[in-house]
């Protein structure tokens, strides 16, 4: 295996670290300043919704939610610390989610199904195209390169990106993530019914439905208080959620393509962060993208499953800037 491979353990939190002077000289500041939430226009019919922390001077670093994820589920409370470590950050709602433009092609439980079953089928879009969004982003943004960080569906795009542009990406950080290969990073049987199952027509079913979620997928570990789960599915349920837009998102996972041999080509600085409790994409997936990437370094945390509890944030902070810092 050609990644370097860190165990962290849950023994491993709380322990004394020492900040390097970028972050000293960060802290020494008031709280990085965040923008509003603007609007992005990409062509004639797409636009993305985002927001900034920091200093815009600083090294820019894109965050990329997963499926059905806004931007929010990036906590402003971590963006903000990672403004701190000397980043100007980027996070943003991808096409179908939250404020962000709803693509008008509908796709049917029968596409899902058979595209989990390996069977042909169209998908409006694909991984290439949230590439392409985010790339768009960039532009808008007058970047012509940035660090990129990516949550499940976000490291498959992070990797697509990389793949397509890697003059583009400074460094890339793949979490909970896998390669599109379908023997490695599958998910757990017991989560397809909860998964295509409706959250009803109203805020108090999408609350419910996700408590029902995030107790299948969360960090056994590290357990979410239950309030915190509530406040955030109301938040994004208020932000704006799509049931279809979350299928179409769906169709692009399930029909991308297999990125392990590409992979072996990159030579962008890679971190890979997966859970050793992660029944959304089991750790092979994590496990084959370290693999795949030559001189990348593999992080497995025991006791997180599909979610970033707030107990784990200096680690994944300190594995994105320490990846940053090979650039």
């Amino acid at each position: 295996m050609n990644a370097t491979v860190a165990w962290i353990t849950l023994t491993g939190v709380g322990r004394r670290r020492r900040w390097p002077m970028r972050f000293t000289r960060h802290m020494a500041q008031t709280t990085p300043q965040a923008s509003d939430e603007l609007l992005a226009p990409l062509g004639s019919s797409l636009e993305l919704c985002y927001q900034t922390f920091g200093d815009a001077s600083d090294e820019p670093l894109l965050l990329v939610m997963g499926l059905g994820g806004p931007m929010t589920w990036w906590p402003t409370a971590f963006c903000e610390q990672l403004a701190e470590r000397g980043f100007y950050v980027v996070r943003y709602d991808n096409r179908d989610t939250g404020r962000s433009t709803r693509i008008r092609q509908r796709v049917g439980r029968s596409a899902i199904v058979r595209a989990f079953l390996g069977l042909p089928v169209a998908a409006p879009y694909g991984m290439g195209d949230l590439a392409d969004d985010a790339f768009g982003l960039l532009d808008h943004l007058g970047l012509a390169s940035a660090h990129v960080a990516g949550i499940s569906m976000g490291g498959m795009i992070v990797q697509t990106m990389a793949l397509a542009h890697p003059e583009r990406v400074r460094s890339m950080t793949s979490i909970m993530s896998t390669t599109g290969r379908r023997t490695v990073g599958w998910q757990h049987p017991s989560l397809i019914p909860v998964l295509l199952g409706s959250a009803g027509p109203d805020e108090d079913g999408y609350v419910a439905n996700s408590l029902k979620v995030w107790r299948l997928i969360g960090s056994p570990g590290y357990p979410s208080p239950e309030e915190m789960l509530r406040a955030r599915a109301s938040e994004t349920y208020r932000r704006g959620v799509s049931a279809s837009g979350v299928l179409r998102q769906m169709l692009a996972v399930l029909t991308q393509p297999d990125r392990t041999e590409a992979l072996r080509s990159l030579r962008v600085p890679t971190t890979v962060v997966h859970g050793m409790a992660d029944k959304m994409v089991h750790v092979s997936g994590g496990r084959a993208t370290a693999a795949a990437v030559p001189g990348s370094e593999l992080v497995l945390i025991g006791g997180m499953g599909h979610d970033t509890p707030e107990e784990l944030w200096p680690r994944l902070i300190d594995a994105i800037r320490r990846n940053a810092d090979r650039a």
